[in-house]
């Protein structure tokens, strides 16, 4: 990981971040991260936050962040909103197939908390739609060997698993961050990520934002991202010398510094 003062970026049109422990410091956003998010915008930037986080807990903020979108529970859910029409929500699965992975996903989680001492789901878990969630470093603090059991437990399921700052996510069907950021970038500017990828950034702080890291030339870890160095097999291209909200301010003011 470089430093921050090492990217030199141009044409830049777009940055996806993360939210949890890189927009946010000890749970909720910072005047300075927020500032972040408008100047970003002002500059005409796209400016889409993607998060493990559910729908529900995400919804204020869609209707109240200088954004464009939030995509929602890793990928499933885009979240907009404009005067006009109000908060919608997208879906990349269908009614049916929402309703029946919901279902098996609620057993797979009572199974977790039955068999993984410590283990307890999320407490924003009444608002997920697509997901489930396990506490790991929130209001809980689980061992890594019980989050290594967590994860072992919803893949021998079938699932999807990933590890955030703060909780352990698993879900039923192909989505991720990486295929809703392409699905969000088609759904609202009909237009396709991948082939405009060199103009876009990342922004995140752990295991769980290394598929973006990978795919993204421009991927900018806040510094907490070293709490996870020795577990990232694709770590951030770069890295701000502060963490979280602040990192992500200083990420912004290097970007709209250098726009070109």
């Amino acid at each position: 990981m470089q430093a921050l003062t090492a990217w030199s970026p141009r044409r830049i049109v777009g940055v996806f971040t993360d939210i949890d422990d890189t927009l946010t410091t000890e749970g909720a956003i910072t005047p300075d991260a927020l500032q972040a998010l408008a100047d970003l915008k002002a500059a005409g930037l796209h400016v889409v936050p993607i998060t493990g986080r559910p729908v529900v807990w995400s919804e204020p903020f869609a209707q109240s962040w200088p954004v464009d979108a939030i995509v929602a529970e890793n990928g499933a859910v885009g979240l907009t909103h404009a005067r006009a029409q109000g908060l919608q929500k997208r879906y990349q699965q269908d009614g049916a197939a929402r309703s029946a992975n919901f279902t098996r996903m609620q057993s797979v989680l009572a199974q977790i908390e039955r068999t993984v001492p410590g283990a307890h789901r999320s407490q924003d878990s009444a608002g997920r739609e697509t997901d489930i969630a396990i506490d790991h470093s929130e209001f809980t603090h689980l061992p890594q060997s019980s989050i290594d059991s967590v994860v072992r437990m919803l893949q021998s399921e079938g699932m999807t698993a990933t590890v955030s700052s703060i909780h352990i996510n698993g879900w039923l069907g192909e989505h991720s961050k990486l295929t809703g950021a392409r699905w969000i970038v088609r759904e609202l500017w009909g237009r396709d990520l991948d082939a405009e990828i060199d103009h876009w950034v990342y922004v995140g702080d752990s295991t769980n934002d290394q598929v973006m890291f990978e795919h993204f030339p421009h991927s900018v870890g806040v510094a907490n991202i070293r709490r996870f160095a020795a577990q990232l097999m694709h770590p951030p291209r770069y890295v701000t010398p502060s963490e979280r909200g602040a990192g992500f301010a200083e990420l912004a003011r290097h970007l709209l510094a250098n726009l070109a």
